[in-house]
């Protein structure tokens, strides 16, 4: 009888845990994005004024809010820079968006970005090659809602000569 017992609590036990380390080794969900960022080389005169051109793609179906959304309950498109040595930056230039209404509240225009965009960011570059890390933070929404705001990571390789 103390055998069948100790038996049993040995698989109980070895069941739980092969189950706990099942659950353990699950991988966190990926997070969708809504936007697409390719990562293109970048090649300016060193020492010089230049800019950096970065091209987003919003999924289909989806926009993101621009950088000025118009309603303050709205979270702006936004890409900030980490600092990289020997690269000077500027404000980024934001595209100017279109105007976008639901169409349960058709007089409330919204600013947002669809399709592709481009973010311009004025730099000045000494010579050599580069990483610029950042990240692009927005809000993207379909017809019917609008989505916790997410992160993209970018990043960025320049070349000066």
């Amino acid at each position: 009888m103390i055998r069948s017992v100790v038996l049993t609590a040995i698989l109980v036990c070895s069941g739980w845990a092969g189950a706990q380390q099942g659950a353990m080794s699950i991988s966190p969900a990926k997070t969708k994005q809504y936007i697409t960022y390719v990562a293109e080389e970048q090649r300016l005169t060193a020492g010089k004024k230049g800019a950096l051109v970065l091209r987003f793609q919003v999924n289909e179906g989806f926009h993101v809010n621009s950088h000025t959304p118009k309603s303050e309950l709205l979270i702006p498109t936004n890409i900030a820079f980490q600092p990289a040595a020997g690269v000077t930056a500027s404000p980024v230039e934001y595209p100017t968006g279109t105007a976008y209404s639901f169409s349960f509240e058709p007089n409330e225009k919204l600013d947002v970005y669809t399709g592709s965009f481009t973010v311009k960011v004025p730099v000045v570059v000494e010579a050599g090659s580069h990483t610029i890390n950042g990240v692009l933070r927005y809000q993207a929404c379909d017809k019917a809602a609008c989505y916790p705001p997410k992160s993209l990571p970018v990043q960025v390789l320049v070349t000066a000569k």
